[in-house]
């Protein structure tokens, strides 16, 4: 009997240096992200070194729903994994109690 692989493991970090890449590689849509971060193009290469980062450029791809799907198309993966990237970089999101 021969077990056949499964899909690898994606590092979450990888994954989100992906999407940054793939962020980068739209002149629109890293305006928007740029715009969205307040981060300059010269800052990205340091700032892609920060886990908390990473995750936020997997949120941001999270709130762009087309950008998302692209993004998980070309990279073939899940968008349920971008998600779960994003929470082992970041940890689950915080609910608070509004009154």
């Amino acid at each position: 009997m021969i077990n056949k692989p499964g899909p690898q493991p994606v590092d979450p970090e990888s994954l989100a240096i992906r999407a940054l890449s793939f962020l980068a590689a739209d002149p629109t849509r890293l305006g928007r992200f740029l715009a969205a971060t307040g981060i300059g193009p010269a800052e990205i290469r340091a700032a892609a070194r920060d886990s908390s980062f990473l995750a936020g450029v997997l949120d941001h791809l999270a709130d762009d729903e087309s950008a998302m799907l692209a993004f998980a198309q070309e990279a073939g993966v899940s968008p349920d994994l971008i998600a779960r990237a994003r929470i082992a970089l970041s940890g689950p999101p915080v609910e608070r109690d509004v009154p």
